[in-house]
């Protein structure tokens, strides 16, 4: 059965906070808010728990994975940007959006896009989510958690308790987080295209 953590949207309780990683360093698959909508989270070098998130999500092996990140610094470890990218994605983070970019060798060869070799990346404008991040010290394996039978996001950390209880080993609820996925933005060729329109205003990118 997963735990489920009630945390305060603008204050997480630290030990709360550290219970949550504790259950990701020791291999776990947690369902999490971010500024979009919940995802799932594992650590990076989890292979059971990306192998989890496939079999929940019934994704194939072309499905872009996201890292999702503390901060720019931390998301410039794992994916490369030149000049005039890293401008234009410094201004639109942290917040709904994810960027598809090369990988560096830094990021596990089964999370890239077998023919591209990208990974997606993003920075997420929510306190909780910081505050997992912030104390796991690394980002979270993630991928937004859309059911193959739902046509939208589950949005209540009560629901996604009874449907994924014996899929995830927590669940963090800090109650109302966004509904809409990320806006997707493909700088894999260094001008963005546009993959998904969600949640981030994407006017920036067209």
């Amino acid at each position: 059965m997963a735990k489920y953590f009630d945390m305060h949207p603008e204050n997480p309780q630290k030990r709360a906070v550290s219970q949550v990683t504790a259950i990701v360093r020791d291999g776990g698959l947690i369902a999490y808010p971010t500024d979009s909508c919940f995802a799932l989270g594992c650590q990076l070098g989890n292979r059971d728990g990306l192998d989890r998130i496939r079999t929940i999500r019934h994704l194939d092996d072309r499905h872009h994975f996201t890292l999702v990140c503390q901060n720019f610094a931390q998301l410039g470890q794992f994916v490369q940007i030149d000049n005039a990218v890293f401008r234009s994605i410094k201004a639109s983070t942290p917040g709904s959006y994810t960027f598809i970019l090369p990988a560096t060798k830094e990021v596990p060869r089964r999370l890239l896009h077998p023919k591209k070799k990208t990974v997606g990346v993003r920075i997420p404008d929510h306190v909780v989510a910081q505050a997992l991040l912030a104390d796991l010290g690394e980002p979270l394996l993630s991928s937004t958690l859309l059911l193959p039978d739902h046509q939208e996001p589950m949005t209540q950390g009560w629901e996604i308790k009874e449907e994924l209880d014996h899929s995830v080993d927590a669940v963090i609820d800090s109650g109302d987080c966004g509904t809409e996925p990320t806006t997707v933005v493909d700088f894999s060729d260094n001008e963005p295209v546009i993959l998904r329109y969600g949640a981030g205003d994407p006017a920036r990118f067209e």
